[in-house]
């Protein structure tokens, strides 16, 4: 239990420097403007035909999407660009407990600031649903048309007919949530153990990160290689299977009828990456040489 106790307070202090980083501020800040700009033709859509909102869809037509995940995961990128901070407790914390909990209380700090980044994504999507939208666990005017007309495509909206027609708001809510919590903690797990091999590092990885995931995104691919339509099929499935973002993406599951992933399987390759990354923070930990070149001056 005290263990458990110095992990808990060397995650805390981490919070505790919120109030004063601006970075805190401009992460939250930016991924609200990015929320309000992605579901903003949804609300739009909604005010201007009169239909109303199932409170939750803002959230899942936005974050349904491979790009949009890509977008707001960026956000973490500042958050946790000096990860882990060297601030002024951390010689205090190393003399009274080691260096294995000191780095467990900041993996516990990513994880909690991770859930908490998502949390706030999810909340803002549905603040910006406003007055117009309904708690009931069943689908939207709105969704109906998206789903089954040609508009989405025409407003950029991903609506999927097979989500309306396989599962409820609620259900579809958790899972993308889900989703986007995976790729984000391994997003943010990746930038601490590179961190942990060299300074700055990080940023650089998480950006290599996104990339990549970009890159193997099936419209982009098929941007690039112009396939066949037999062809684009397979690479769909092909790069669903490898692409981190690809498993964070709803629509890009197997439900039933096809070869992609089945949401339990994307749920197991984020949590083993991200208990890997973890492990190898641990690994590094032990000969990570701490630098220290002075105190604030308060």
């Amino acid at each position: 239990m005290y263990r458990l106790r110095q992990i808990g307070i060397a995650a805390v202090t981490n919070f505790q420097r919120w109030k004063q980083e601006p970075k805190v501020y401009m992460s939250f800040g930016l991924g609200f403007v990015i929320c309000f700009l992605l579901s903003n033709k949804v609300i739009l859509f909604s005010v201007a035909h009169q239909t109303s909102l199932q409170m939750m869809e803002p959230f899942i037509w936005t974050f349904g999407d491979a790009k949009s995940i890509l977008v707001i995961s960026l956000g973490l990128l500042l958050l946790f660009s000096d990860i882990p901070n060297l601030s002024n407790e951390v010689p205090l914390f190393l003399v009274r407990m080691d260096r294995r909990t000191w780095l467990l209380g900041q993996i516990l700090y990513v994880i909690l600031a991770t859930f908490i980044y998502v949390s706030f994504i999810f909340l803002s999507t549905m603040i910006l649903a406003g007055h117009n939208s309904y708690p009931a666990d069943m689908w939207s005017p709105t969704a109906a048309i998206l789903g089954y007309s040609s508009i989405g495509e025409k407003i950029a909206v991903p609506a999927f007919v097979k989500v309306l027609e396989l599962s409820f708001p609620y259900e579809v809510t958790f899972h993308i949530f889900g989703l986007m919590l995976g790729y984000t903690l391994v997003l943010s797990a990746l930038i601490l153990v590179l961190n942990l091999y060299r300074e700055n590092l990080g940023m650089i990885g998480g950006i290599l990160y996104s990339g990549f995931g970009f890159l193997m995104n099936p419209e982009v691919i098929q941007g690039i290689f112009h396939l066949s339509p037999g062809r684009e099929k397979w690479a769909n499935i092909l790069f669903g299977w490898i692409s981190p973002l690809n498993h964070a993406t709803y629509y890009m599951h197997n439900f039933g009828y096809d070869l992609l992933p089945r949401l339990w399987m994307s749920y197991l390759f984020f949590s083993v990456v991200t208990i890997g990354l973890a492990g190898l923070s641990m690994l590094r930990i032990r000969t990570y040489p701490f630098s220290f070149t002075g105190t604030q001056q308060r």
